[in-house]
């Protein structure tokens, strides 16, 4: 067999939010469900959420569950991805002949599917640097069906603006970590902070609240009301506190007294 027949590749242009394309999957197709077979998904920290909530798990249940471990490349930082089945197909543990179980609460990679994004600039607001391209694998017959998409369409009908707006804090700092110098690595300890921060939402909470965080940190009342039962209020707080320990981020600050006072003691 021919691989270069069955491999998926990636369209080698271009394009923007106003490119339009062809494509739409539906269980008519002969190959539906085939694209949740054979996969690499890396899990973003607002998929976890979506997910642990649905199955009525902790984000620590289902990390160890649905999840592996993995080090993201050029950038050594700690992410997850899905877990696949050990059946011959390396199938996602959701998915079923008729279709995906958690379909409404799907990771964001499925979403954007057949499109993926790249983005090269860690400016706030900035979308010059942003750009699409297309995953071209050959058992899809989805890119021939007539229905016409831009790509800010399918974002919106897929549900991807709601996810990238909140991993945006997320994406941003594995940006900034990309543009360092190979030789500058992040400790141990700082990697296993990034994984928690990101994932383990759960055991962040315990974190912030069970310790002595709150006194080391500057954190509004209103933000500390919001983050105790809020996951998504939580997420996009530890991005800003990830940005400050790691990056110099100015939006969550240190108490210098009370970081004074444990130096002295």
């Amino acid at each position: 067999m021919d691989s270069n027949k069955t491999m998926a590749s990636i369209d080698p242009v271009k394009y923007s939010l106003d490119s339009e394309f062809k494509f739409k999957c539906h269980s008519g197709l002969a190959c539906f469900t085939k694209c949740c077979r054979g996969i690499n998904i890396i899990l973003t920290p607002y998929d976890i959420i979506r997910l642990k909530n649905i199955l009525s798990l902790s984000s620590e249940e289902f990390l160890t569950i649905y999840t592996e471990p993995q080090l993201l490349e050029k950038t050594d930082l700690p992410v997850v991805t899905l877990k696949l089945l050990d059946d011959e197909l390396k199938s996602c543990p959701f998915v079923k002949d008729d279709g995906c179980l958690v379909y409404t609460h799907r990771p964001t990679a499925c979403r954007y599917y057949p499109v993926g994004v790249a983005t090269l600039n860690f400016k706030e607001g900035s979308d010059a640097d942003e750009f699409y391209f297309f995953v071209n694998e050959p058992h899809c017959l989805g890119f021939e069906e007539d229905k016409i998409w831009a790509i800010r369409e399918w974002r919106i009908d897929q549900g991807v603006d709601i996810h990238d707006k909140i991993n945006a804090g997320w994406a941003d700092l594995i940006v900034k970590k990309r543009s360092f110098p190979k030789n500058i690595m992040l400790t141990e300890k700082s990697k296993n902070m990034f994984f928690t921060a990101s994932y383990d939402v759960d055991k962040f909470r315990q974190f912030v609240f069970d310790s002595s965080f709150l006194t080391l940190y500057k954190i509004d009342d209103a933000t500390i009301e919001k983050i105790k039962t809020d996951d998504v209020a939580l997420l996009e707080f530890a991005f800003s506190w990830l940005d400050s320990i790691l990056f110099k981020g100015e939006k969550v600050t240190v108490n210098k007294e009370e970081a004074e006072r444990r130096i002295k003691k």
